[in-house]
């Protein structure tokens, strides 16, 4: 166990609590969780790639602390009322969409390409900052439809990339590559 695998842990460790302030309505203190996360998220990629550290873990890992993360805080957040449900059913059909092409991809034995895209690491990012600014504005007990404009990128970004993923998913299997 390394740092960048063990500030990767410690993100997993902080979803409950995050939900947890959110459920009780302590929004600065999810807040502050949540920016946490976010700092742990950025410094574990950093730490890997500089320090060469590196592992199959950590790959495994990394995305799975990210999807945890942002399903629980867009799930509590729509139960909550503070975001549409409908964004929770776009961003986790997205994620199970493309899990379940990997767990086939696994099941079939084709060799598959899980490292993550520009396009889908900026959705993950603006996804992040969209829930960032849901707690800070709901925080500060102003209007949510400030962050209109971030929501409709992060919605068309969701989609392009989910779009991506497929399309190369679906090229490297008709390649036999997958």
């Amino acid at each position: 166990m390394n740092v960048p695998n063990s500030l990767t842990v410690l993100r997993i460790l902080l979803v409950p609590v995050f939900v947890g302030f959110l459920i009780y309505e302590r929004y600065e203190h999810a807040l502050i969780v949540l920016a946490v996360a976010a700092i742990t998220d950025g410094l574990d990629g950093t730490i890997a790639r500089v320090a060469n550290q590196r592992t199959r873990l950590g790959a495994y890992l990394d995305p799975l602390a990210d999807k945890l993360l942002l399903t629980s805080g867009f799930a509590t957040l729509a139960v909550l009322h503070l975001v549409p449900l409908w964004i929770v059913i776009l961003v986790v059909s997205r994620d199970m969409i493309l899990m379940t092409g990997t767990l086939v991809a696994r099941l079939t034995e084709s060799r598959v390409d899980i490292s993550p895209t520009l396009l889908g690491k900026g959705t993950t990012l603006l996804q992040l900052v969209y829930i960032l600014l849901v707690v800070m504005l709901t925080a500060r007990q102003m209007d949510l439809h400030l962050i209109q404009p971030v929501l409709y990128l992060m919605v068309a970004l969701t989609i392009v990339s989910g779009f991506h993923y497929l399309y190369r998913g679906v090229t490297h299997a008709s390649a036999g590559e997958v």
